[in-house]
């Protein structure tokens, strides 16, 4: 399905701000980064992706690490997850374009903050969410498409943690598949 390029986007920028410490160990807004984060346009500029945060396995928050291994995922898009790291994420949806059907090994919180999302599973399987509606994914191929009223955009907050392989009863491993969900890279 084509981008929607009549429909605007009349979602708000989003902010991110990053807590660091002062050389006295007072809590303090990071000004490394400007806090409106950037956007990265994926699937043919139908879907758009900020970057919130990431981190390596133990966050190590001494001396900034931290936010110097975010900084160098803004630049070089990190994979839907990071192996035994964290990733926030706020994705915002066009109206009605289905995202492709994809499985993370990880735990994911999703979190409605505008609009309306149809969850739809690969079981068939659906579940309208609204504003303020928190979805626990754990490791099952999923899917979401904005179904907001009007035919408006909607934006999800997304926090993923690498977990390890679900196994079912069966013995079967499930993998990973991104479905064909690209990164958003720099060019």
């Amino acid at each position: 399905m084509p981008p929607p390029q009549s429909t605007p986007k009349d979602l708000r920028p989003i902010h991110r701000y990053i807590t660091t410490h002062d050389e006295h160990g007072k809590a303090i807004i990071s000004r490394t980064m400007p806090s409106v984060a950037p956007v990265k346009e994926i699937n043919d500029g139908a879907v758009q992706f900020s970057l919130m945060y990431t981190n390596p396995r133990l966050p190590q928050l001494s001396k900034d690490a931290d936010i110097a291994f975010y900084q160098n995922h803004l630049d070089n898009a990190p994979a839907i997850t990071i192996p035994e790291g964290t990733v926030c994420r706020v994705c915002d949806f066009p109206p009605d374009y289905p995202a492709p059907m994809h499985r993370t090994v990880s735990l994911d919180f999703g979190v409605v903050l505008e609009g309306e999302v149809e969850l739809v599973l690969d079981s068939g399987e659906t579940q309208h969410l609204y504003r303020g509606d928190v979805v626990v994914q754990r490791g099952t191929n999923h899917a979401w498409r904005s179904v907001a009223p009007g035919g408006g955009w909607s934006r999800m907050l997304f926090v993923l943690q690498t977990s390890e392989a679900v196994q079912l009863a069966s013995g079967e491993t499930l993998v990973g598949d991104e479905g064909g969900i690209d990164r958003g890279e720099a060019e």
